[in-house]
């Protein structure tokens, strides 16, 4: 499968080229290859760029395309940066596939000496018990709010450092990628701080609740750390870190 690509703007520049050919496996179909799929597979091919195509639009036949539109061989295939030069999505709820160097590219920035992604998967064993599928449900704007907040605080106690967030939605497989938090600081101690402050904080309070599934049933699970008090702060202790 042949596609050409067009490329506007700032990823004209990223290629060095406005068209941009890709010629696919047999393994990709004509008719069943998505633009969130072409997205995955440019990141994948093209990592310097993966943050650059994250943000971009696809376009099929000058039509913006969700992600789930389905792309032809001679589909006239546009990638569309935003035309406003806006920043980057820091926060995100996705039923796609996570790409962690796509998190990750969003808090990369010249004057930081250190960067930090954790990403969360789904485990098989739980305390003696086969997990099977996990399944994430959110008071989605909420769930968008808290996670902005979460950034905005980690900026607040560690000036200068950046914070991403991607969290998936929907049946998780064993294995699959469920949260990608990514940081960014001047120094790899902060780092290391903000990223465990991120995602203690990410249970604590954004609404985003996790069912188990086994062979023999299923339960809705919490944060599981103790009481649950969304309204409480974060307070600093002695050594300059925090308890939840």
């Amino acid at each position: 499968m042949k596609l050409n690509i067009l490329l506007f703007a700032g990823l004209a520049e990223l290629w060095g080229t406005r068209l941009l050919q890709l010629d696919l496996d047999q393994g990709h179909v004509a008719g069943t290859l998505t633009a969130s799929e072409l997205k995955a597979i440019l990141s994948r091919q093209y990592p310097d760029a993966a943050g650059a195509i994250a943000n971009a639009y696809m376009a099929i036949n000058q039509q913006y395309a969700d992600d789930h539109a389905l792309i032809r061989e001679n589909d006239e295939i546009a990638l569309i940066p935003p035309v406003s030069g806006g920043e980057p999505v820091m926060v995100e709820l996705t039923h796609e596939t996570i790409i962690p160097d796509q998190v990750t590219s969003k808090v990369l920035h010249p004057n930081h000496g250190a960067a930090l992604t954790f990403t969360g998967t789904t485990r098989e064993w739980t305390q003696g018990k086969r997990t099977v599928l996990l399944e994430y449900e959110a008071y989605e704007p909420m769930a968008l709010r808290t996670l902005k907040q979460i950034t905005e605080e980690i900026a607040a106690r560690w000036p200068g450092c950046l914070c991403a967030v991607t969290h998936r939605l929907g049946e998780v497989a064993i294995g699959e990628i469920s949260v990608v938090i990514a940081v960014s600081a001047p120094h790899r101690s902060d780092v290391y701080e903000a990223s465990r402050y991120a995602i203690e904080r990410l249970k604590q309070i954004v609404p985003i609740w996790k069912k188990e599934r086994w062979a023999d049933g299923s339960e809705w699970k919490g944060h599981q750390q103790g009481p649950w008090n969304p309204l409480a702060s974060p307070s600093s202790s002695d050594e300059g870190g925090y308890s939840l």
